[in-house]
């Protein structure tokens, strides 16, 4: 069986090959240590500030000539910005609200930047698993990372992490540990060290494939490595409501910055979910065959029982898969009391939106986990912003590669520690209705963009920028989110048959404006990319950048641009955010 699964998987190719179309616009390149974006961690971890960023000559004099700023403060002629243009410059685009970030509230209460599958990288079936694939996610701002600990046949005494009976590699579990501690080190030095800076807790995701004597290694070996760090017992003193059951669950702010585990806890009877990890309708007669011999060889070897050394250690997190509607209808039926609902992005979107309050009202109390659908093998993501509005904490993303979802992760985050609060509405007591009732109009208003980054090999006569952006809203479930556009910037190459400015594509000019209507609630995002309008191909995309809108600063500022590898570029965009009641 294991020789033909690697036969077929072997013929699936690269992960470049399973990406329908390079320059798709939910298209990105693979995270490496180089990443700074993706969970939060970007808006903090700036090399170069802003007001260092060179603004072009049209774009100052498009400051002056709409009054925005005064020729003296912009100095037209100087390499240098004026006084008034660097403020400008070092003024942020975002704002994130005090209690956004206060942890004072239970921990169901606020979303968790999460990984998915984070060992890999690259591929879900052909990749390489990696450690270092733990610090790079962590960095960059998960603070949920999932473990796939299996037996090592050549040493029983050292479990493996990787994805079961694939041609994926394997590392030890120790090694793993070992990475996630440092981490934690690292991080409470700089906690300590940095202003405003506060370490924030690191929950696991362990799927257990192992058996019972593996499941006590890993128990021996996560005191072992993470001591102190783990979390192994109730924060608070027995005989504390907390313990008795009472509604006063455990915050995050007592949870500090401590290493929390979630483990499996499998219901009498529990349903069968190998489907997620298959797609029947496949064009590809390999794949599908590759797919059902994994789907198949994964049931044979499931486990469904957790040592008692092993389920002590989910404290606060034990992760169900629903086998009814039992979790959200009303109570779930043989549940533990800290139980997490761990189910696929298409089992949680076959409920919506006819049971969204419901859900929203379970996800108050309780936490949930979202994992992509087993078909997204070539790291895709699943779309989060509707499962963000039911109240799902969890949303387990594909860390591998920076693409759409990864950039609306990051807009989520931004300037946080990977903990957001929810909105009140989705917090205990609240409506569970995000919607405000109120109609909202965005205008976003696009004047110009300095240091378009060239992708390889392009020719600055081959470029014409123009700038594409998609509100997502989390009432859209299928995705279809209303899009706006410029027109393509064209450079004339005779300039001296044009008035005024003539910048090179690399520093183009649109003052143009863009509007979009929506129903107001906060989960509302603008995600911008500036493309090339290709004649003969598809449209490439030079830097990304995505915004919550609650976060957006009204007025004009810069925005600093990322590339697909989710690190900053010296491209900026000056833009101006404008909101108003319909």
């Amino acid at each position: 069986m294991a020789d033909f699964i690697a036969s077929q998987l072997a013929k699936l190719g690269p992960l470049s090959k399973f990406s329908a179309g390079v320059y798709d616009e939910d298209v990105g390149e693979e995270i490496d240590e180089t990443t700074i974006a993706g969970g939060g961690h970007g808006a903090r971890q700036t090399a170069i500030t802003k007001s260092q960023l060179r603004v072009s000559h049209a774009l100052k004099s498009f400051l002056i000539k709409n009054n925005i700023l005064s020729e003296d403060g912009v100095d037209l002629e100087s390499e240098q910005p004026g006084a008034a243009l660097r403020d400008l410059l070092d003024k942020p685009h975002i704002y994130v609200p005090p209690e956004v970030t206060d942890r004072s509230h239970p921990l169901p209460e606020y979303f968790i930047s999460s990984s998915h599958n984070t060992y890999l990288l690259g591929h879900q079936l052909i990749g390489k698993s990696s450690a270092v694939a733990y610090e790079t996610a962590l960095n960059a701002g998960s603070r949920c990372v999932e473990i796939d600990a299996w037996d090592n046949e050549d040493d029983k005494e050292e479990p493996k992490v990787t994805h079961g009976y694939t041609l994926v590699s394997n590392i030890p579990f120790r090694q793993v540990c070992e990475t996630i501690r440092n981490v934690v080190d690292r991080e409470a030095m700089q906690s300590s060290n940095t202003d405003g800076y506060r370490a924030a807790p690191i929950m696991l995701s362990l799927e257990n494939h192992c058996s019972a004597y593996g499941q006590q290694r890993l128990v021996e070996i996560m005191r072992e490595v993470f001591g102190h760090r783990l979390l192994d017992r109730a924060i608070r003193l027995k005989g504390h409501r907390e313990q008795e059951g009472d509604s006063d669950p455990v915050t995050l702010a007592e949870l500090g910055s401590k290493i929390v585990l979630i483990v499996e806890y499998h219901l009498p009877e529990e349903a069968d979910t190998s489907d997620d990890d298959s797609n029947p309708n496949s064009e590809d007669d390999e794949e599908r065959r590759a797919q059902e011999a994994y789907r198949a060889k994964k049931k044979e070897s499931a486990s469904t029982i957790i040592v008692p050394e092993l389920a002590e250690l989910g404290v606060y997190a034990q992760s169900v898969k629903p086998r009814d509607n039992s979790w959200f209808e009303g109570v779930l039926k043989d549940g533990p009391r800290n139980h997490l609902i761990n189910v696929s992005e298409t089992g949680l979107a076959s409920h919506m939106p006819a049971a969204n309050q419901m859900i929203a009202r379970h996800n108050s109390r309780h936490l949930m986990r979202v994992f992509p659908k087993g078909t997204r093998i070539s790291s895709k993501n699943l779309k989060q912003v509707p499962f963000w509005g039911v109240g799902a904490q969890i949303c387990a993303m594909n860390w591998q590669t920076f693409n759409a979802s990864m950039q609306i992760n990051e807009a989520l985050f931004s300037g946080t520690d990977g903990y957001v609060l929810k909105p009140a509405a989705l917090r205990a007591g609240g409506s569970m209705n995000l919607n405000t009732g109120r109609k909202k109009r965005l205008t976003l208003h696009i004047a110009g963009a300095s240091d378009l980054p060239l992708l390889e090999d392009m020719e600055e006569d081959d470029v014409k920028p123009y700038v594409t952006c998609t509100l997502v809203h989390t009432d859209e479930l299928e995705g279809n989110h209303p899009k706006r556009k410029t027109k393509p910037y064209k450079h004339h190459r005779l300039g001296f048959l044009h008035r005024g400015e003539n910048p090179p594509p690399t520093d183009p000019i649109w003052d143009e404006t863009l509007e979009w209507e929506y129903d107001d609630n906060e989960l509302v995002f603008l995600r911008i990319l500036i493309k090339n309008e290709a004649s003969f191909a598809e449209n490439p995309v030079f830097a990304v950048a995505a915004v919550r809108l609650l976060y957006a600063v009204p007025g004009w500022s810069f925005i600093r641009m990322l590339d697909l590898k989710g690190r900053e570029t010296k491209c900026s965009l000056l833009v101006k955010f404008d909101f108003g009641d319909i």
